[in-house]
């Protein structure tokens, strides 16, 4: 496994080699620039900023550089945020991110594992019909048809939560975010717990055990979803990393100071170093999540050797 995890961590390399040289292309192959504004601007004002912000040079150039200075884990300042590091803004805005992607997740586990559990083994039963009409529901509507309609609904019509903003441990601030961004990611995980518990609880040492006279609770909790959630386990790594690089559009929606509010809007303003900061930094911790998600898999289940 350590050899493994070795090899995985040195190809992450060339990865991120190819995310930065694919951004950095795409990004220069867009017309205008940084400081193409409806305001007017001296040519001399223009060759300045260029060269403040290392943009005088050619295109070979300037991704040379853009390279040097990645390697050296250096991004570069930000057109539009006074100059600031970009790692500096990484991380201030990328902790609000975390928190309310950490919160969706739990969310959505909790979510899709008790519809899944539960439909699996009330079958055919009322039981199966509310928990597979909410994983459909919940697959069927996007994150910015979901969050408005929250937002009417609990927010202005019954007042029971705020409209904007994040606050760690302030429920009023964070149900609606929550429910927003987990909802999706937590009907898909119903609909994979469902299928693996029903699989499960056809396999013979399941109904050897319910034969012995164990406890039908038991054989649920001990045997039967432990080895569900093996393939829900699977995809835990990619949820995680969509939700917490993957929450502007929830983030916009309620005015979260977060990360992908924050890349929304460097891309609005051309926001070169933000842009290609955010990139590189969510193209890693997917990179990262993908090989966790692998070690865990083999943990859970000793028969796979990596």
């Amino acid at each position: 496994m350590i050899a493994y995890t070795i090899r995985r961590v040195v190809l992450m390399v060339p990865l991120l080699f190819a995310v930065a040289t694919v951004t950095f292309f795409l990004m220069h192959s867009v017309e205008g620039g940084p400081f193409d504004t409806d305001k007017p601007m001296s040519e001399a004002t223009r060759e300045r900023l260029n060269e403040r912000y290392n943009l005088d040079g050619s295109l070979g150039e300037q991704y040379v550089n853009f390279i040097k200075n990645t390697a050296k884990l250096d991004l570069g300042i930000s057109i539009s945020s006074n100059e600031r590091p970009v790692r500096d803004i990484i991380q201030e805005k990328f902790t609000v991110s975390l928190q309310l992607g950490v919160c969706a997740f739990l969310f959505a586990i909790a979510l899709g594992v008790t519809l899944g559990t539960l439909s699996a083994i009330n079958q055919n039963g009322i039981g199966d019909y509310v928990g597979v009409f909410i994983a459909t529901g919940g697959a069927a509507l996007p994150g910015f048809i979901l969050a408005p309609f929250l937002v009417i609904l609990f927010a202005l019509k019954l007042n029971w939560f705020d409209v904007l903003g994040w606050e760690m441990w302030n429920y009023k601030k964070m149900v609606l975010p929550t429910v927003a961004l987990g909802m999706l990611p937590g009907a898909f995980i119903a609909r994979i717990a469902r299928a693996s518990m029903l699989d499960i609880l056809r396999q013979d040492y399941i109904r050897t055990a319910r034969a012995k006279g164990v406890k039908e609770f038991t054989v649920i909790l001990r045997h039967a979803v432990k080895n569900a959630l093996i393939p829900v386990l699977t995809i835990l790594g990619p949820i995680f990393a969509g939700l917490i690089t993957g929450s502007f559009i929830i983030e916009t929606s309620f005015a979260i100071p977060g990360l992908g509010s924050a890349f929304v809007g460097s891309v609005l303003v051309r926001d070169y170093g933000v842009i290609m900061g955010v990139t590189l930094f969510y193209a890693a911790i997917i990179a990262v999540m993908n090989l966790v998600v692998d070690l865990l898999y083999a943990v859970a289940d000793p028969r796979i050797r990596l």
